[in-house]
């Protein structure tokens, strides 16, 4: 089976383009397809193999069982200072050639590639090669990604597809995720209707899920330029809920055993004693993911015995309890190969909200 290039769109960052990917990746794999991936323009790096490659690729090398290569999976890397260097000599650089030598060593190797986009469809302009732009050199049929919504949604469709217009770049239609469930049914009806109105397909409609939201206590530290000094190891434990001060509700407690507890050196003896007393005694775990400790003081005997019961990851920091959860509720959740659930999750939303057999046969040659 021989498919054409796909291009995974959004219009801004934060709106499920690595998500989307991932189930549509997983989706394809399933039905048998060998698919491969890219992602052209990246920004965010880590280093591979005395090479930069996307921290994307080497989660989707994870999925496909790729060897990941960076001049294959990750071709141009658009990192700090790029803009300047770019601007001044370029002549000096020739992305697009790195990207349709990508494309080339890709269709020898799959039967279909998709190409994962970067933020909204403008980065890399700068250098030539905004999303729009190296979709058109890559010969993709376009899915645009965009967040849940009625007018918002409709605006940022329109303002983003015209970069893919003017190029006359093929939309092979709009995925809405981040749906609230319970206005599904309103979203998809009138954002549908416009899409239709712009001969336009509406693929699916993904509903928002709380599990693709929760940080890492690995996460949480580098926001709040904490310190561990307790199981560091412990550091990717999820958190699924905040328990702020000394005010513990029994019922919020035990609903999860993903709770991050953030609570001043004063009051941790209270609180824990507290968490102690809503436990059932026979439990064997802790209601808690971690414990945040703010201010200087020592932590007690006591507490040491229950942190170290449950080996739980206990991190410091100078910011107040207030502070710390105004940094975790600005946190940006993304997606990693650390994050196992998450992956899982992305999977199975794609899966069952979207019409993966129409997108196959869409891209077939």
């Amino acid at each position: 089976m021989s498919l054409r290039n796909l291009y995974i769109a959004a219009t801004s960052q934060h709106v499920g383009k690595t998500t989307s990917t991932l189930g549509l990746a997983a989706s394809f794999k399933k039905a048998g397809i060998n698919i491969g991936y890219c992602k052209p323009v990246g920004q965010m790096h880590v280093e591979i193999k005395n090479s930069v490659v996307d921290k994307d690729a080497v989660l989707f090398a994870d999925l496909l069982k790729l060897d990941i290569c960076p001049e294959v999976h990750s071709p141009v890397i658009l990192g700090k200072g790029s803009t300047s260097l770019y601007l001044d000599n370029p002549e000096s650089y020739d992305l697009e050639s790195k990207i349709i030598h990508a494309n080339k060593l890709l269709s020898e190797q799959h039967d279909g590639t998709i190409f994962e986009g970067t933020g909204h469809p403008g980065v890399g302009s700068v250098a030539d090669i905004s999303n729009a732009r190296v979709a058109k050199m890559l010969d993709a049929k376009v899915v645009m990604i965009v967040e849940g919504g009625i007018g918002s949604a409709i605006d940022k469709l329109n303002m983003s597809l015209s970069l893919f217009r003017e190029l006359d770049v093929p939309i092979m239609g709009v995925i809405i995720n981040k749906v609230i469930p319970e206005k599904r049914e309103i979203v998809e009806k009138y954002v549908g209707k416009w899409l239709v109105k712009k001969n336009l397909k509406l693929l699916g409609v993904v509903p928002y899920d709380n599990m693709l939201a929760y940080p890492l206590i690995w996460t949480i530290s580098k926001a709040i330029e904490g310190d561990f000094e307790h199981f560091k190891e412990k550091g990717f434990n999820k958190v699924a809920n905040i328990l702020a001060g000394s005010v513990v509700d029994k019922d919020q407690l035990l609903k999860s055993t993903d709770n991050l507890l953030v609570v001043s050196s004063r009051v941790l003896d209270e609180s824990i004693q507290t968490i102690r007393s809503h436990s059932y005694e026979d439990m064997e775990e802790s209601p808690l993911s971690g414990i945040i400790v703010t201010g200087e003081g020592e932590i007690s005997e006591d507490s040491l015995e229950y942190i170290n019961q449950f080996n739980l990851p206990v991190v410091r920091t100078e910011l107040d309890t207030y502070g710390v959860v105004i940094k975790i509720s600005k946190l940006e959740v993304k997606i990693n190969r650390r994050t196992p659930w998450k992956i899982a999750k992305a999977i199975e939303l794609i899966q069952e909200n979207v019409n993966i057999p129409y997108m196959i046969d869409q891209l077939k040659d």
